[in-house]
């Protein structure tokens, strides 16, 4: 991933899928979004670039949804833990079919050994496993420049390889060399992958603090910290009880909202300038009619005046004519 790429992730993750401001194409509630990627546990994701890549989820993982999510579940539940506890169930039920299946399939080409031996073959497998792990915790101690803590662990390892020589000598002296010889693998239980019993420190350290081995504790990890908080919140039965409850009205974006605010806004501003230029209208009409209506009296008043003039000149003629 180039710079520029970390960089947009980034920002998509803090801000959210729509922080460039345009539409999103999908939204974290949708059925078509990795509820287990919003919680940081998809095995897709965990595993990938390991020899177990499960490939590309088949749900989508875009990244500003995390942050979209983890916003509005502050506010009410989603109860996503369910679905993802479910899905790393599903997981690691078939990796734990996986690695009884691959014992199965590895006692099968391996003869029976004593109980003295399988005693010993028991114990060797356990001292390989802790000997791989603190030696890949002294590496890293180590490289964060805590020097006495990192050559504790060493010294840890050396006991731990002396006690296994012991116990792999017992294990030659319990069992015939062409049985032993045999006996050269075993199943990582964690991870499922096949481990050499008498594979030497480098070897196990590479397996034990390994992308695959590492990946697959995590997501065990989240599978029973899942467990523990669905469980201690009761939220199936919580979740049940919403269901039964009245659909709630679909969740809406603050982006949505907040355009809606102003369409809403901007309506009330053109109603309220609508209203104020009929008033004027009105006014300005009410104010023609008045100034009409007063024009017209005037001129029938101006008429009636003039009339009456023109009688009285008429009856005056009319009176000195008759004088004469």
């Amino acid at each position: 991933m180039s710079a520029t790429d970390q960089v947009r992730s980034l920002l998509d993750e803090l801000m959210g899928a729509a922080r460039d401001g345009g539409e999103k194409r999908i939204e974290f509630d949708d059925p078509r979004v990795c509820k287990s990627f919003l919680l940081d546990c998809c095995p897709h994701e965990i595993l990938a670039g390991t020899r177990m890549d499960l490939g590309e989820c088949p749900y989508s993982h875009e990244v500003g949804l995390k942050s979209d999510y983890r916003r509005e579940a502050a506010k009410r539940p989603y109860y996503y833990e369910i679905d993802a506890l479910r899905h790393l169930e599903s997981f690691i039920s078939e990796s734990n079919r996986r690695t009884e299946h691959a014992k199965a399939k590895l006692k099968e080409t391996q003869e029976e050994l004593t109980e003295e031996a399988a005693v010993q073959v028991e114990k060797i497998n356990k001292l390989s496993e802790e000997i791989g792990t603190t030696l890949a915790k002294a590496e890293q101690k180590g490289h964060e420049g805590h020097v006495e803590e990192s050559l504790e662990l060493m010294k840890r390892v050396e006991e731990l390889n002396a006690e296994k020589a012991k116990h792999e000598a017992d294990l030659r002296n319990a069992i015939p060399v062409s049985t032993y010889q045999q006996q050269k693998l075993r199943v990582c239980d964690v991870c499922s992958a096949y481990l050499g019993v008498h594979d030497n420190d480098r070897r196990l350290a590479d397996h034990f603090g390994g992308k695959l081995h590492l990946g697959f504790i995590t997501i065990r990890e989240k599978l029973e910290a899942l467990r523990k908080y669905v469980e201690e919140n009761d939220l199936v039965r919580k979740q049940r009880e919403d269901a039964s409850l009245p659909r709630r009205e679909p969740r809406r974006d603050s982006r949505d909202r907040e355009r809606e605010r102003d369409r809403s806004r901007d309506w009330d501003r053109d109603r309220d300038r609508s209203r104020e230029h009929r008033r004027r209208r009105s006014r300005s009409r009410s104010h023609s009619r008045s100034r009409r209506h007063d024009r017209h009296h005037r001129s029938n008043g101006s008429r009636r005046h003039r009339d009456d003039s023109r009688e009285r000149r008429h009856r005056q003629k009319s009176s000195r004519s008759y004088d004469d």
